[in-house]
């Protein structure tokens, strides 16, 4: 019986096998943990998806091979390729479709809204090495080497995202306390709730024309300062306090940890308004963003 292999184990990676497993269908999640939901069908497997022949044993049968990976953030220039590469052997290897789960940072700096026909022209090296993974699934498609995909999101909210709205916005909220953030609080930003994301990997996944091309993922457009403010009406926490991170604050908290200097590059999606178009994928699979309110609220039982 066909199934589905899904690499990786975060948020949107267990969204996908629930929503498959509870569709029905048989799902493999394979992960250097072995972890994932807890689900009849729904199987686990602890392995390093680096390991191409080890993966396409793995993905033997498979209908579709979906990745979700997500190495460290600040290693994805030398750790993507490797992985990716992996990834697309097994898929090409297994006769399955082949699904990326993406982000926008391939785009770079851009003026106006973004639609999936706008260049890949990203100038640092985490928008380059994510443009390039996506470049060469599609040479593997036009080569007819293997159908494939891939579903642009923006940041995360939802149950279990990881994102800096999770990580540094949520906690501060709900605690009462200044919330300090490497964004600017009032323009409007584009987040991908966990699930919505999922159900557009879903959806593209078992489609018959769904292939050669990016989609991008539902989109929530909303300022942080109005996220957190619904937040924390949601949550009955006082008026959120929000201050944006200077450019010292950033570059001092560079020198202790790695992450923070990653920031820089992507600083134009948190400083400016970005708009993204996600009409494709809604007028085509009818998979559109989920309420604002409804996807804060999933955040909130892990904070109680």
């Amino acid at each position: 019986m066909p199934f589905h292999l899904i690499v990786g184990r975060g948020a949107t990676a267990s969204a996908t096998a629930r929503l498959l497993a509870d569709g029905g269908d048989r799902v493999r999640m394979v992960s250097r943990s072995g972890a994932g939901p807890d689900h009849p069908g729904v199987e686990r497997i602890a392995l390093d998806a680096t390991d191409a022949d080890a993966l396409s044993r793995a993905a033997e049968g498979a209908a579709t091979v979906v990745n979700t990976a997500a190495p460290a953030y600040t290693t994805w220039p030398e750790a993507l390729p490797p992985l990716f590469d992996a990834v697309l052997t097994a898929a090409e290897r297994s006769g399955g479709d082949y699904v990326m789960l993406g982000n926008l940072y391939g785009y770079g700096p851009v003026d106006g809204t973004l639609t999936e026909e706008h260049p890949l022209a990203a100038a640092g090296p985490k928008g380059r090495v994510r443009a390039r993974m996506w470049l060469r699934a599609k040479e593997a498609h036009d080569a007819g080497r293997v159908r494939a995909a891939e579903v642009r999101a923006g940041q995360f909210l939802g149950a279990g995202a990881y994102s800096i709205f999770s990580l540094l916005v949520l906690p501060k909220v709900l605690a009462g306390r200044l919330a300090l953030v490497p964004a600017a609080p009032d323009v409007p930003h584009p987040f991908t709730a966990v699930g919505d994301a999922a159900r557009a990997l879903v959806a593209v996944a078992r489609s018959a024309d769904g292939w050669g091309r990016a989609w991008h993922a539902p989109v929530i457009t909303a300022s942080v300062r109005e996220a957190a403010g619904r937040l924390a009406a949601l949550a009955g926490a006082p008026e959120p306090r929000l201050a944006s991170m200077t450019d010292r604050e950033l570059t001092l908290l560079g020198l202790g940890d790695p992450f923070w200097e990653e920031l820089w590059e992507t600083g134009h999606m948190a400083r400016r308004p970005l708009s993204v178009d996600a009409s494709a994928l809604a007028e085509r699979f009818g998979v559109e963003a989920s309420p604002l309110d409804g996807v804060l609220e999933e955040m909130l039982p892990a904070y109680s």
